[in-house]
């Protein structure tokens, strides 16, 4: 069995060894109203401060932060679950940021649209692929040992 090192809080020396990394997570949202080209939407911890997340995007990031606006979504508790009680999804902080002079932000297109002019082949050769899918889908489960498909197992 291995032993367990345990780190000092403090090493002598410099450049110290260790990373520290922020016990906050900021997640980039789509914004629901059209907004300026130069602010991104955040939904960012309560406990997370003005200052906190432009030193974020700031030193972490490499984001030239002009200003930041924040404020507080109260969530709603007119839900109630199947034991008639009420439910409630937690509060956030949601941060506008606007970045510096010049700089404008894009919001990432992560699923983009696929040209249907750019699909190879001809209208036969898709219909053939889709038949032999479908036939695919359509043949016998081997591990079913020949006992139908309406017959649930």
């Amino acid at each position: 069995m291995g032993r367990r090192v345990i780190y000092p809080l403090y090493q002598y020396g410099n450049p110290q060894l260790r990373i520290f990394r922020t016990n906050f997570f900021m997640t980039l949202v789509r914004p629901g109203k059209e907004q300026q080209d130069d602010t991104g939407q955040f939904r960012i911890p309560i406990e997370m401060t003005k200052p906190d997340v432009k030193n974020y995007l700031q030193d972490i990031d490499s984001v030239p932060v002009a200003a930041v606006r924040t404020r507080i979504q109260y969530c709603t508790n007119k839900k109630r679950n199947h034991t008639n009680q009420k439910v409630k999804w937690p509060d956030y902080k949601v941060a506008y940021v606007q970045l510096a002079e010049g700089q404008t932000f894009n919001f990432p297109n992560i699923f983009p649209k696929k040209d249907q002019t750019a699909e190879s082949g001809s209208l036969e050769e898709i219909q053939n692929k889709f038949l032999a899918e479908d036939k695919q889908k359509q043949k016998a489960d081997p591990r079913r040992g020949g006992v139908t498909e309406w017959f649930g197992l």
